[in-house]
This record gives structure tokens, C-alpha cells and sequence, in this order.
């Protein structure tokens, strides 16, 4: 209230994960103060009710263990980073390995508490459904301070099957890539196969093309070679490549970790992947890829430097789910997301402009293969690229340039009378929040 009254702008953050640090810096001249959920870190598992009420601070890596802690057959299908902030990932529509079988977190998410621009605490039934809707998909920031979410837990078996296995450009990687386009997206809903690629360089020194495969399965390996040779055999998928493990040890296997590494590093809030600077930028698959375009999409990979493309699929349970359920709008027709991520070392406006370029010009040449009117984007992979608000007399304009780009036309109006509604003076802003109008 303190910042409302003194005209003060406002930055949440409960991770810190926003990929363009909206929750922590602004691109205004404003004076602007942080509302730090770190503290606000409580999971309060219940088992019996299958349910788990989780406050925004907390991060998904302690989410994960508290539920492992108490049931070996339940999980959350949130996302594959554990240090990322539960408020911001939730709010903002996160998905994870398990969204092809129960979809993304927000359509596991069954109450929440928030306060509002007059201070208010309030919870799902007080809130009414427009404004629950909107904060389990649209960007809570936009709309005021979440405290906490209830979340569905959902079943898990006791053993899961992962494996990651790599093919190079060398090894028929243009076909491999092919085939997956195909079939990824109408693989048996279990089965979340994600492909990487890289430029490495080959053993006379090349740069050639590797895809990392990365894959969680809800069941057995046996099960999961039958069903790769199956629909997928031109991956050549071993038994002896899959490993059995908990669905608590498949989060730790996922992001890289050595097997054996105890579930309590899922406890660290501090962990970091890299130390450099990164630009990321999003895209949908809405069409499967030739073997031609994606040898064109290969050569353009290796004009550039430090590009990676991870391409994760859709379909499933995504495909069953209404676009207009949640404010997060890419379900039925989309094949797969794809992440562009670009990470560099050097220090200095010149290499950071260079990079930027890189990442920005392997975008520009995925535009004939990804969505088109608009070129859709995932919000939680915030792009400014794709458009700010300055807020002024073009806020509306501004909007709807990004807006409709995250959340389509339909989502993005219902956002706009959301936000009309419950912040009319449009105290809770960033540079691509919802505006008034």
C-alpha cells in the first residue's frame, strides 16, 4: 500500500528466474522497489488429499522433494530447472516432463492466495474465477502478489525409465530429426522425448551437429524399447541405454546431475548452470520438418556460435485441454516448443551485441518452418524482442503486440478486462504486463 500511495513501481520475484529480469530490474527511468517471496518457502504436503498448498518463494527442486519425502508414486508436473521460483513458473504457465500426460502445472493447480491492489489476502473464492484464471497462466505480476498455490498432486509409478543418448550429423541425425517431428507429439502419452541440438566439432575438427535425445517414460524400459522400435526405430534405442530409477531421481537425472547424486542437492537454492550471460527466445512446431529443412536449419547452425535449440514435445494430455482453459493458449495443433539458447563467456557490449545477433538471426531463419499470425511465444521464456509497454497513450497498442503473441487474441482480451477490473490504475505494470485497456 506503502508503494501504491508514493507512486512507486513494483517488482516481484520469487525465483528470480525471469529470463529477462523483469523481476528484478526495469528498462524505465522509475524508481522501483522488490517484494522478495524468498522467504515465503512453506510446502505443506497432505498425501491423504493428494494435494500440496506451496508458497510462492519456494522453489520447484524443494516442491519436488517435500512430495518424494512423503509418497514415492506422486510428483507434480512443473518444470525440469529445480531452482526456479514456484510464484513465477506457476503463474506464467509452466510446463515439464510430465506434460503429455497431465499437462502443464497451472492445469494442476486448485486454489491459490494473492493480494490484491488494495491489500486484500484473498483466495479462489473470494478472488472469483476470472482473476484465478488469469494468475494460473496469465503472469500473476500483472495482476497483484501471490502467496501461495494448491496444487493437485498427481500418480506416479515407483519406477520410471530416462535415457540420453546422442546421434551426430554424421550418424543420419537429419533423418532422426525428420522421424521425431512425425511422431513425438503422437507418442504414447508416458513417453516425453525432448531433442537438443548443439554445434560441436567433430573428431577432424569440423563443427558438425549433435541432438542430444532426452527422454522420461512412466513405466518400465522393457516397455519403452518396445515402444520406441516401434514408432521410432531409426533411433536405434538399446535397452541397455535406459535406466530405471524414482520419478524423485528422474528430475535429478534430467537436469544432468551424476547418478547417485543424493535428491537433497533438489535442496539448493544457490545451484547455477552457467555464469555467463544468455539470450533465450521461443518458438512453435505447428508443422512437421522435412529432411531438407532441417539440413538447411543445420548449415545455419553452424554459421553461428553457441545456439542451442531444444525442441520439447506436445500432443497428449496438451491436445485434450482447451486453448482458452488457461491464459496459456498453445494446445491442440502445436508439435512442439522450441527454446533458442544462447550462452557466451566474454565480458563487453561488443560480444554481447554479437551474440544477441546470433541468437536473434537462427530465429529469424526458423521463420518458415514455426507459427505464423501470430508467431506465438511462450511466456515464461520472456522475450523482449517480441515487444515492451512504455504504458503511455500506445499502452493498448503496445499490448496487444507481445500479448497476442503469448496468448493469442481471444486469452489476451479476457486478460485486458481482468486487468481493467482488478488494478484499474495499473499499479502492478512491467514492460510486458497486461495494460487496462
Amino acid at each position: 500500500m506503502c508503494g501504491k500511495e508514493s507512486q512507486l513501481l513494483m517488482k516481484t520475484r520469487s525465483g528470480g528466474h525471469d529470463l529477462e529480469g523483469l523481476s528484478y530490474v526495469t528498462n524505465t527511468k522509475e524508481t522501483f522497489f522488490i517484494v522478495d517471496m524468498f522467504n515465503f518457502r512453506s510446502i505443506n504436503v497432505d498425501i491423504e488429499q493428494e494435494t500440496a498448498w506451496v508458497q510462492a518463494g519456494a522453489i520447484l527442486g524443494e516442491v519436488y522433494y517435500r512430495i518424494a519425502e512423503k509418497s514415492n508414486t506422486h510428483g507434480f508436473p512443473a518444470g525440469i530447472c529445480p531452482t526456479v521460483g514456484v510464484g513465477g513458473h506457476i503463474s506464467g504457465g509452466g510446463w515439464g516432463t510430465m506434460l503429455r500426460k497431465y499437462g502443464l502445472s497451472v492445469d494442476n493447480v486448485v486454489d491459490a492466495q494473492v493480494i490484491d491492489v488494495n491489500g486484500k489476502l484473498l483466495n479462489r473464492k473470494s478472488m472469483g474465477e476470472d482473476l484465478f484464471w488469469a494468475i494460473t497462466g496469465g503472469g500473476s505480476a500483472s495482476f497483484g502478489v501471490v502467496l501461495a498455490y494448491k496444487l493437485k498432486l498427481v500418480r506416479v509409478p515407483e519406477v520410471v525409465t530416462a535415457f540420453r543418448i546422442q546421434r551426430t550429423s554424421e550418424q543420419n541425425l537429419s533423418t532422426i530429426a525428420q522421424r521425431w517431428a512425425q511422431v513425438a507429439d503422437k507418442l504414447d502419452n508416458n513417453l516425453f522425448l525432448r531433442m537438443v541440438l548443439t554445434v560441436i566439432n567433430n573428431t577432424n575438427g569440423e563443427k558438425t551437429i549433435r541432438g542430444t535425445f532426452i527422454t522420461l517414460y512412466l513405466g518400465n524400459s522393457m516397455n519403452l524399447v518396445t515402444l520406441l522400435n516401434k514408432d521410432f526405430p531409426v533411433l536405434g534405442l538399446q535397452k541397455s541405454e535406459c535406466i530405471e530409477m524414482s520419478w524423485i531421481e528422474s528430475v535429478l537425472y534430467y537436469m544432468d546431475f551424476p547418478i547417485g547424486n543424493p535428491t537433497t542437492v533438489l535442496l539448493n537454492r544457490t545451484l547455477r548452470y552457467s555464469n555467463g550471460p544468455f539470450k533465450s527466445k521461443s518458438d512453435y512446431l505447428k508443422n512437421p520438418i522435412s529432411k531438407q529443412g532441417f539440413g538447411f536449419i543445420f548449415d545455419r547452425m553452424k554459421e553461428l556460435e553457441n545456439v542451442m535449440m531444444a525442441f520439447s514435445p506436445y500432443g497428449g494430455r496438451m491436445s485434450e485441454i482447451s486453448e482458452f482453459a488457461k491464459p496459456f493458449p498453445h494446445r491442440s495443433g502445436n508439435i512442439a516448443n522450441i527454446q533458442y539458447l544462447t550462452i557466451w563467456e566474454e565480458h563487453g557490449i561488443e560480444a554481447e551485441n554479437r551474440y544477441l545477433n546470433y541468437t536473434r538471426k537462427m530465429y529469424d531463419y526458423m521463420t518458415p518452418f514455426v507459427s505464423k499470425n501470430p508467431r506465438e511465444a511462450f511466456f515464461n521464456y520472456r522475450d523482449l524482442d517480441i515487444g515492451v509497454n512504455s504504458h503511455g497513450s500506445n499502452a493498448s497498442i503496445e499490448g496487444m503486440v507481445y500479448g497476442h503473441r503469448y496468448f493469442k487474441e481471444t486469452n489476451y482480451k479476457r486478460l485486458v478486462r481482468v486487468k481493467a477490473r482488478v488494478d484499474p490504475c495499473n499499479f502492478f505494470r512491467n514492460e510486458q504486463s497486461i495494460p487496462t485497456s
